[in-house]
């Protein structure tokens, strides 16, 4: 299937969301990559998410994206920020030529209110809706796991390195993340919005030294 949705975010940075209907073999036309991944429905979402990057950026050279240990990707040398998320039958990205980039892509369901108390700290657990208290977990854990994303290095404490400002749940709207990782700094702004049960978050941003 194309596109279900795009999201020019400025000149630089652009997103993407492919639902994914297609066999392997349709996605290794522009993709050609082996990728360490041996479950079916895995690989196919692996290369559903690189093929996603070329549809935002036809000039990004996907074929040479390698993987850090801390399992971000990245292009030795070149000038794109991006990130991946994939979720069911669902494939995200965003690109940036500018900055720091992260999404994530998340199905509601009550697994995410069953480790809330893993991820939220009792301060971010008390601003929760009511009405719509899972909803709102999944916004809080897909803005963490995105700015997690953005973050790319890895060894993060989800209640202690990302604390989010205080929001009132909808169906669209931005949240605040103050994050603190060592020497990194950021108060990042996040968009998220929900099409019916599946949840989208981004985040743009630089990273600031605190020296």
């Amino acid at each position: 299937m194309p596109l279900i949705r795009t999201i020019q975010i400025d000149q630089d940075t652009k997103l993407g969301v492919w639902k994914i209907g297609e066999e392997e073999s349709f996605f290794r036309k522009a993709v050609s990559i082996e990728p360490e991944v041996h479950h079916p429905h895995k690989r196919l979402q692996h290369f559903a998410g690189r093929y996603l990057l070329v549809q935002l950026f036809p000039e990004l050279p996907v074929n040479d994206i390698r993987i850090m240990d801390s399992r971000k990707p990245y292009i030795p040398g070149n000038p794109y920020y991006f990130s991946i998320s994939h979720c069911g039958d669902f494939a995200a990205a965003i690109v940036s030529k500018r900055e720091n980039v992260g999404i994530d892509i998340e199905q509601v369901q009550p697994k995410i209110g069953a480790v809330a108390h893993k991820f939220l700290a009792p301060r971010e657990a008390g601003f929760l809706s009511r009405d719509n208290t899972l909803y709102h977990q999944t916004v809080c854990w897909s803005a963490k796991e995105a700015v997690y994303k953005w973050y790319g290095m890895g060894g993060l404490d989800f209640r202690a390195n990302m604390q989010l400002q205080a929001f009132p749940f909808h169906t669209a709207g931005m949240l605040t993340c103050d994050f603190l990782k060592g020497e990194t700094m950021a108060c990042l702004d996040l968009q998220y919005l929900f099409d019916n049960d599946l949840c989208l978050v981004w985040v743009t941003g630089a990273k600031t030294s605190l020296h």
